[in-house]
């Protein structure tokens, strides 16, 4: 069963799906530090090229299935309008401001 983006454990997780799902990509940077990093599959990418290809210009959608990791983490059903539906995990480093260090993301 999907965890609505409301109900998300984590705040700044909770942002960042909100914003993914919104297509905001000003909201979506404004939860990353100005260093912020990003892996797919294990391999690090260039953050803004990835958003940019892979949530914004493609549509990209979150549907969290479950999550762990106080929230830092989860599993969801992702999907844009290059690659279609996957089943992917995400997890993130949070900085004590409350900004993204870094995110990783893959199929699950």
């Amino acid at each position: 069963m999907t965890i609505q983006p409301a109900k998300l454990s984590d705040p700044v997780v909770r942002a960042f799906v909100t914003a993914v799902n919104a297509h905001d990509r000003d909201a979506f940077m404004a939860l990353l530090t100005d260093d912020a990093t990003m892996s797919d599959d294990g391999s690090d990418r260039d953050l803004g090229d990835w958003i940019d290809g892979e949530i914004f210009s493609s549509h990209g959608h979150l549907d969290v299935d479950n999550e762990s990791r106080g929230g830092r983490a989860f599993v969801a059903r992702y999907r844009n309008d290059a690659w279609g539906e996957m089943r992917t995990r995400w997890s993130f480093d949070v900085t004590d401001d409350g900004r993204i260090a870094r995110f990783e993301t893959g199929q699950a």
